[in-house]
């Protein structure tokens, strides 16, 4: 790989980033954008024009899949030996290095996978009672206060300020803080914020600790710099101490784990704090089509606050390709049922099952799209917090695939070993079981023997191949894909995408919560549904139900959506904008005359159905309504459209209005077209021929 054809096939703003000087640089990344692409190249770049050595890079992100995508494409690019880590494995792989030097011969302390357990032990000595849920939040309080730099005297000040609601007084979670680190140092365990304070103690307090680090890592880039915490900057501002090679990427509008003391504020103070800093801006969008682009602007384009000032307007590069589809339903079990049935539709057309996403705002509302897919016969996959290698049945798995190792005979086809190892587990091919934990599990299961078939086409390799290989995918978190429908909450959803995706639920109360009560929190609401449009490459629907399952009051729609509009044809595609008129008629339910949804885009209120129900047409009807509009537009001299547009002769063509109801019915024709061309289309409804008009208009 030479340093030229590193910059082939870059666009000029990915090229820009790529080949900026040494120093501060930001790269303001929208999503579908190529920052991955951009930093990767950036690194590999610098690298090979001997600019700087891999060996002294150190590249930080958040999630071990983004880390281990970086060193793939890192790898592939020539720049191998770049540390790509997450701000907490690196943190961990130097306080390990250094734990003799710091703790003084000590043994390095445990580190706590779970707070829970112990924070409720906490709770217990300061006389809270807190079940498993409230130690849950009692642990998630204690984190946003460690990620955030506040100790536990601090925690009730800081708290309000913050505009916290604690699940229990601030001053007695306080006291659990107190009891908690207590409990630790008595048990000799650290958690994973105790983990990066450890690291920055080393540097800051020890000079032979920082020289060693700093000689080491003397180039940095940070991946989803919007979503740093104050510890993790201070970890980053000890690494650095005092130098400026830092390359930070990040987009403020995919801001949305703020309730964990994550925070913007250092992405968009960057050229502030840093004044030599290059800002670049990638706005080209090679992920979804301009249509789905175009509803992603519309969204974000209403933000106010901070985050708002660096706002990008993305451009799709992708062809054209369907309006995004929003549509209402009378309940939860309606909508669930209508998402099922055309999840299935999608299924039967080609789409992978792993190319599509059901998307909610909270939890709950997946059990409903569970049974919803189970009783249509989809395939889903819940997609949770929990790491694929560290799921217990995937464990269990690989300790009877290592096991089966020693007893399998030489030359056993690979994937027959790797089902024989499985049948130990009690997992067997065929129909998963029923219920969605247990076909959960039957699926991860499923997903290793696909991954076996995969290896298997790489000549002579057996199932001892295969277990070393598993053991390298769980150290790097490379989890196979499992292939069903995902369910996922949109704030798991992020860094993901899709072919196909549902943006469910999408009521006011839901998105955004009723807990969202301050501006900031409601405008964090907004980029959270922005997030969620944008992982969708081609199809994107929007939905919600009226009525909650058990009834209650009608919902509004999510005040963040815009009113969807069809533009028609490819001009300016994608365009779908926010009504900037009110439009009395829009205040008029229209629904579907085939399966009863609620119809809000202007092309489907015109045909009076989904884009997806089948059409009835009567094609006899639409080629004289045709043949009698030619004749017209030249009567008149005016272009055809004029006299009515192809959507509308579509229209009347399929709901053949017999009466001037009717008519007015569809949309885009009102009194004046009514008594210019009513009763001709009535006529013609009736099976007159354009010639019978003429006719008669040459008697009259």
């Amino acid at each position: 790989m030479t340093a030229e054809r590193v910059l082939a096939g870059l666009d000029p703003d990915q090229r820009k980033a790529v080949t900026a000087p040494a120093g501060p640089v930001c790269i303001l990344a929208g999503a579908g954008t190529g920052k991955t692409r951009a930093i990767t190249h950036r690194i590999a770049y610098r690298a090979l024009t001997g600019e700087i050595s891999s060996r002294h890079v150190l590249a930080v992100t958040f999630t071990a899949r983004a880390a281990a995508e970086m060193r793939a494409r890192l790898g592939a690019l020539g720049a191998g030996g770049v540390q790509a880590r997450t701000f907490h494995a690196a943190a961990l792989r130097q306080v390990r290095y250094f734990a003799a030097r710091l703790l003084e011969g000590r043994a390095m302390p445990e580190l706590l996978e779970s707070k829970a357990r112990l924070v409720g032990l906490a709770a217990a000595r300061v006389n809270v009672r807190a079940d498993r849920t409230g130690a849950r939040d009692l642990a998630s309080e204690i984190e946003w206060a460690k990620s955030s730099l506040v100790e536990p005297g601090e925690y009730p000040v800081a708290a309000a300020k913050a505009l916290r609601e604690p699940p229990f007084d601030p001053a007695k979670v306080a006291e659990v803080f107190t009891a908690y680190e207590e409990l630790k140092r008595r048990q000799g365990v650290i958690d994973f914020e105790d983990m990066l304070r450890a690291a920055v103690w080393g540097i800051e307090e020890h000079a032979d600790v920082a020289e060693q680090i700093r000689a080491q890592y003397r180039h940095f880039v940070v991946d989803e710099y919007q979503d740093v915490n104050p510890l993790q900057q201070r970890l980053l501002e000890a690494w650095l101490g005092g130098r400026d090679d830092l390359t930070v990427v990040g987009d403020a509008s995919q801001t949305i784990y703020s309730f964990t003391g994550a925070t913007s504020a250092y992405l968009i103070d960057f050229p502030r704090q840093r004044r030599e800093a290059v800002v670049v801006r990638l706005v080209r969008d090679y992920r979804s089509t301009p249509q789905v682009v175009g509803l992603a602007n519309a969204v974000i384009k209403q933000a106010r606050g901070s985050e708002a000032k660096l706002r990008l307007e993305l451009v799709g590069q992708r062809p054209p390709g369907a309006e995004p589809e929003l549509k209402i339903f009378p309940d939860e079990s309606g909508e669930a049922a209508a998402v099922a049935k055309r999840c299935r539709e999608l299924l039967a057309a080609g789409t992978p099952a792993s190319e599509i996403a059901v998307l909610f705002r909270t939890n709950a509302q997946s059990e409903t799209y569970e049974k919803a897919l189970t009783e249509a016969s989809v395939p889903y996959v819940v997609r949770g917090a929990e790491r694929f290698f560290e799921r217990p049945e995937v464990r269990q798995a690989m300790i009877a695939m290592r096991s089966a190792v020693r007893s399998t005979a030489e030359g056993t086809p690979l994937v027959e070993a790797v089902v024989d190892a499985l049948s130990a587990t009690g997992w067997a091919r065929g129909q998963p079981p029923p219920g969605g934990a247990a076909r959960e599990q039957w699926e991860a299961l499923a997903a290793l023997v696909a991954l076996a078939e995969d290896y298997a086409r790489t000549p002579g390799v057996g199932l001892s191949h295969f277990v070393v290989e598993l053991g390298n995918r769980a150290d790097q978190q490379h989890a196979p894909t499992v292939e069903g429908v995902t369910l996922a909450s949109l704030h798991s959803a992020k860094g993901l995408e899709w072919d196909a995706v549902f943006l469910v639920g999408l009521s006011d109360g839901t998105l955004p919560t009723t807990y969202a009560k301050t501006a900031e929190q409601i405008e964090e609401e907004r980029r959270l549904l922005y997030v969620g449009v944008t992982r969708a490459r081609q199809w994107l629907w929007l939905s919600y139900g009226q009525l909650r399952s058990g009834g209650g009051r009608a919902r509004r729609p999510c005040r963040f959506l815009p009113q969807l509009e069809g533009r028609g044809g490819t001009e300016r595609a994608g365009a779908s904008t926010l009504s900037r008129k009110p439009d009395r008629r829009r205040s008029q339910v229209s629904s579907c005359r085939i399966c009863g949804a609620t119809l809000l885009a202007g092309a489907d209120r015109k045909l009076g159905r989904c884009p997806t129900c089948p059409s009835d047409i009567d094609e006899d009807l639409y080629e004289r309504l045709r043949e009698w509009r030619v004749r017209m537009a030249s009567e008149l001299d005016v272009p055809a459209y004029v006299v009515f547009t192809d959507a509308t002769l579509v229209a009347l063509a399929e709901r053949k209005p017999a009466g001037p109801a009717e008519l007015l019915a569809i949309a885009g024709i009102g009194p004046r077209k009514l008594g210019q061309y009513g009763s001709a289309v009535f006529a013609l409804v009736a099976g007159k021929t354009p010639d019978d008009l003429a006719e008669k208009n040459f008697e009259n």
